[in-house]
């Protein structure tokens, strides 16, 4: 159906390298990344935030989506995801995206909301996509 690109450049190796991410849509154009923007404050981006807001974005869009098929017209979708990385053996593994979601959903109950909250969840294709533990909590203003 789709397939998107992005480019990663890294000059140098280890903690010393540099590296830049550059996406055909041109949002990300030579954007700086390296161990700096990875594990300390040095301005850039890295993996792990590229992948949290590939999951809100994800997510937050396939309940809309959702929603929308329900009937409902109006509202606000804000979600915020927190992906860990931890330390495993030699090297490092993502083990879990935390979702945090708050609704205005003028109209809807709580239950049929919650159905299609976890309904995006599980098959928002960033969540399958990941092998990490996905967690999902919400606030219906």
């Amino acid at each position: 159906m789709t397939t998107r690109t992005a480019t990663a450049r890294y000059t140098g190796f280890g903690k010393e390298g540099k590296g830049q991410l550059t996406s055909p849509s041109g949002v990300l154009e030579a954007t700086p990344y390296s161990f700096n923007t990875r594990f300390g404050d040095e301005k850039g981006t890295n993996p792990e935030e590229l992948i949290a807001a590939a999951h809100a974005g994800c997510f937050t869009m396939a309940l809309s989506f959702a929603l929308a098929q329900a009937d409902f017209t109006d509202g606000t979708l804000e979600t915020t995801a927190a992906v860990k990385l931890e330390q495993d053996g030699d090297g490092f593994t993502i083990t879990r995206s935390d979702l945090k979601l708050h609704a205005e959903v003028p109209g809807i109950s709580e239950e049929q909301f919650e159905a299609l909250a976890k309904g995006a969840e599980a098959n928002c294709p960033v969540s399958k996509l990941l092998k990490a533990q996905i967690a999902l909590e919400w606030e219906l203003g």
